[in-house]
């Protein structure tokens, strides 16, 4: 999974020569283009994310490229990080992962967590660049020291399968637990598949299935099904026929939206 930077654009409202959308004045449109044109790079990329999301105009994912590079070549790192996801996802371009690569590496190596875990994804998976566990974790624990859930989280699950590190249950809970006290689905599933395994913590139900709930109640699916057991074989929770059903239609429910 690759993350944009979505910072917001505030009142920056324009779009190159598009014409505004509803609600959008034509004045605002006109004096960022002015600005993006005569080379401002935060400019350059606040159109760049309008066309990319559809914010103010048309989306045009073409566009939104074309305005990404003219900021990252100049430096810009959430532009940098932004033009890596559009190569990584083949949007407004061919699909290209050695070019994502090339686009998060410069945004990371500045500091940014957004492409520091996209790029330890590339290692991890050998996309763009030679597979390398190790690298791999080093991005993602950069990334996770900055408070960066997905990357908190995707550690966690190197040490918990001993992937670019001697496998670690203690340590896995521990970014875990950083990653779901931000409220990130995938990261209160897995310190709630630990609790019910006691793994690097005593195995407890009763906060297995809190866990879980957490990351159900946010639309998680496996946490669903796995908390649809629980009510099914009343572990860490009342046994509850009823109960379980509801969670596992809204565990089958999810999955087929995705």
């Amino acid at each position: 999974m690759h993350y944009r930077n979505l910072v917001p654009i505030l009142s920056l409202l324009g779009m190159l020569s598009a014409a505004p959308l509803p609600g959008v004045a034509a004045e605002d449109v006109a004096a960022l283009t002015q600005k993006a044109q005569a080379g401002d790079a935060a400019a350059q990329f606040a159109l760049g994310r309008m066309y990319d999301k559809g914010e103010g105009v048309k989306q045009n994912y073409a566009a939104a490229l074309d305005w990404y590079r003219k900021a990252a070549e100049q430096g810009d790192t959430k532009a940098q990080t932004n033009l890596g996801f559009m190569y990584a996802d083949g949007r407004g371009v061919k699909q290209d992962y050695a070019e994502a690569a090339k686009w998060y590496r410069k945004a990371a190596e500045r500091g940014d967590p957004v492409a520091q875990g996209n790029l330890a994804g590339l290692y991890a998976e050998g996309r763009g660049v030679e597979q390398d566990l190790s690298a791999a974790l080093d991005w993602y624990r950069k990334a996770a020291e900055q408070g960066s859930p997905y990357a908190q989280n995707k550690l966690g699950l190197m040490y918990a399968r001993g992937e670019g590190a001697e496998q670690n249950d203690a340590e896995a809970v521990e970014w875990f637990r950083k990653s779901a006290a931000q409220g990130f689905a995938e990261g209160q599933h897995d310190l709630g598949v630990m609790y019910e395994e006691g793994r690097g913590v005593p195995q407890d139900y009763a906060e297995a299935a809190k866990w879980y709930r957490k990351a159900a109640e946010q639309g998680y699916a496996y946490s669903m099904n796995n908390l649809g057991w629980f009510y099914a074989q009343g572990k860490g929770v009342p046994k509850d026929k009823a109960e379980a059903v509801k969670w596992f239609k809204m565990a089958s429910n999810a999955r087929n939206r995705r």
